[in-house]
């Protein structure tokens, strides 16, 4: 299959394009600034002759502004990017009659979730301009899948870690602060839950919902079923890099935010319908990212 993935030098661009090309897939490779192919989702002309001159039977488009901070301070440039940066993509699906349109959402759609473990069928409530970007460009996904018969897949993902992760991500900066002896910071004490997996997990999912028509027209939650708190998280690094860094509470860094975040996915749906079943555990997912930085961190 000839694969087109945008936002492919991104964390899990980077990622989803080697496990594809191992299974045997062509990938063509576009992002902002390098790739097969660089430039703007949200320049029309860019998409629409330049990425239309390509020969692909499918799209995962990942490409987004994904820093919900950077998002809040400038939610023009985020609604630009993450909306009509989608819309540009829906058309170009759309023009091309891809196989596929497997679009990277997110859980922030769900905001505080009003029922746990969070089903499918939860209603959104977004808070920050990054949440309702994600939230519309489903609704703009929909309605190409009901007015031009777009086959797409939307996937809504938990907290994700693994190899090329970004610094600045809760699993990087506790393996980077237990490699050094560093105190591990836990802002609200850690009491915040979410349901952390390793990125081949995703790509896992990616994969089936190439191949299996029964994903046609759905969305789907990812991760592994399982609610872990950051402070566990950050124990588990602890234990597993043998490190003495010591966990230290911080206050929260908003008042949003002294309530703690409680969210775990159902995956019921996605392994009754597709069959996914996670195939890296949390632990052997963080040691294969303990073992990734502290290769960098030595060289």
């Amino acid at each position: 299959m000839e694969i087109l993935v945008t936002g492919a030098n991104g964390f899990i661009g980077r990622n989803l394009t080697s496990y594809l090309r191992e299974k045997g897939h062509t990938v063509i490779r576009t992002d902002l600034r390098s790739g097969d192919l660089a430039g703007d989702i949200a320049d029309e002309e860019f998409v629409l002759k330049t990425l239309a001159s390509q020969t692909f039977d499918s799209i995962v488009h990942l490409a987004a502004i994904a820093d919900v901070k950077a998002c809040i301070n400038d939610p023009y440039s985020c609604y630009k990017v993450n909306m009509f940066g989608t819309l540009n993509m829906l058309e170009l699906a759309s023009k091309k009659r891809a196989h596929r349109f497997i679009y990277g959402s997110s859980a922030n759609v769900y905001g505080v979730p009003t029922e746990l473990p969070v089903k499918e069928t939860t209603p959104f409530a977004p808070r920050t301009p990054y949440d309702h970007s994600k939230a519309m460009s489903e609704n703009l996904i929909q309605s190409y899948g009901r007015n031009k018969g777009l086959q797409f897949v939307i996937l809504r993902s938990w907290k994700l870690f693994g190899e090329h992760d970004l610094p600045t991500t809760a699993v990087s900066r506790f393996i980077k602060a237990c490699l050094k002896g560093e105190q591990i910071q836990l802002y609200n004490a850690g009491r915040d839950t979410t349901d952390p997996y390793h990125i081949e997990n995703y790509c896992q999912a990616v994969e089936l919902c190439l191949e299996r028509e029964e994903a046609i027209g759905e969305a789907f939650n990812i991760g592994t079923g399982k609610e872990v708190s950051i402070r566990q998280l950050a124990e588990l690094i602890k234990r597993l890099t043998n490190s003495d860094s010591r966990l230290i509470d911080l206050p929260p860094r908003t008042s949003e935010e002294a309530q703690p975040m409680i969210s775990y996915p159902s995956i019921d749906k996605i392994s009754s319908t597709l069959g996914y079943r996670p195939v890296v555990s949390l632990e052997e997912g963080l040691r294969r990212t303990i073992k990734h930085q502290k290769d960098i961190f030595m060289t």
